[in-house]
């Protein structure tokens, strides 16, 4: 670009582009946050492979974390455990009664399979990621 002396410069805004969750998903996801209990079995195609487990609400992801935390041993082991409870009292009070009734973000899920082309398969006891990351799903599991 090329400006005579004395003349500015066109200024440029940036913009952030972020990855749009499928609808569906938020709302099934949604669905299982009011029921503790509740569980699905689901594949996902993420940017690492192809990832399938049962999709939990965050707070049965929650409590089964904060019980794993439970499970290390060592000087910082209390203050580990209380973890997953202190962050999410933290995002609530960042959180004005509007955010509150967005859909989900996150999508959760336990006793989850990270297939990596050309490795051996991941067992994962508990994974977390961004809905906006998985870019295909499918109801049950690879047979």
């Amino acid at each position: 670009m090329n400006c005579r002396f004395g003349e500015r410069a066109p200024v440029s805004t940036a913009v952030v582009v972020e990855s749009v969750p499928d609808l569906q998903l938020q709302l099934l996801i949604q669905l299982l946050d009011r029921e503790m209990r509740s569980g699905l079995p689901l594949t996902l195609t993420v940017p690492a492979g192809v990832l399938h487990g049962d999709v939990t609400g965050h707070e049965a992801w929650k409590a089964e974390w904060a019980w794993s935390l439970r499970q290390v041993e060592g000087e910082g082991a209390n203050l580990i455990a209380e973890f997953p409870e202190t962050v999410d009292q933290g995002i609530n009070e960042m959180r004005s009664a509007e955010d509150l009734s967005q859909l989900p973000r996150w999508i959760h899920l336990r006793d989850a399979t990270l297939v990596l082309g050309g490795s051996a398969p991941i067992g994962l006891p508990l994974w977390r990621g961004r809905l906006a990351d998985v870019s295909g799903w499918a109801l049950g599991r690879p047979e």
